[in-house]
């Protein structure tokens, strides 16, 4: 059984969740992050000098960053269906991955600290305004290769790549602006609602 440090409400603390209902890891989590255990503590910097959440634990195995931890699950836990063995149609799913975490994620930042957030040090109306237009843009590349695939992110199949853009998209759907129409992003999201696991992880009100 594998341990999770993070608290349940965390994007990033939902992918491990998420990949472990998938592919049924038993798994134990306690609550570090904002609200519980301070990530500042030593014994949590120890094992992660970032001080951020996830953190697993697997035996005498600690890893952080949480879209190393769900490559490193599948590769670990007989994931081949959501991370294949195959060098190109992996490549392809890590593309998305890194682009969520590197461009998609930074899109959005701004936006989402002051309107879902109302975070004091986000009140710049235009740099509001900037990061709804980022995150749009963002957002359209997503419509454009829902097109493409007809189902999921990288083709027909779920894959690992689905976890982290599927959380994106409940994020999109929770922050309140006015939204380009996007249809295949609207089909996506209903395509991954008929999924137990986003229902619990993606589909749930949190953001």
């Amino acid at each position: 059984m594998i341990k999770i440090l993070g608290r349940a409400d965390s994007i990033n603390v939902r992918k491990v969740l998420w990949l472990c209902d998938e592919l049924n890891i038993a798994y134990e989590r306690e609550d570090w992050g904002r609200g519980f255990q301070s990530p500042q503590a030593p014994e949590f910097v120890k094992l992660n000098p970032n001080a951020t959440i996830p953190v697993i634990i697997d035996g005498d195995f600690v890893l952080w960053q949480s879209n190393s931890i769900i490559r490193y699950l599948s590769n670990a836990y007989a994931g081949q269906n959501l991370y294949p063995a195959d060098a190109k149609q992996r490549a392809i799913i890590d593309q998305w991955i890194d682009w969520q975490g590197i461009e998609l994620n930074n899109s959005w930042t701004y936006a989402l600290m002051n309107l879902f957030r109302h975070s004091p040090d986000y009140q710049d109306p235009k740099l509001v305004e900037k990061s709804i237009q980022a995150w749009s843009k963002m957002m359209k590349m997503v419509e454009q290769q829902l097109e493409k695939t007809g189902a999921y992110i990288t083709s027909e199949h779920f894959s690992l790549a689905d976890i982290v853009i599927g959380l994106s998209v409940q994020r999109w759907y929770l922050t309140p602006f006015d939204k380009p129409d996007y249809p295949q992003v609207k089909r996506y999201y209903e395509l991954l609602s008929q999924r137990e696991a986003y229902l619990r992880w993606g589909n749930n009100g949190q953001n």
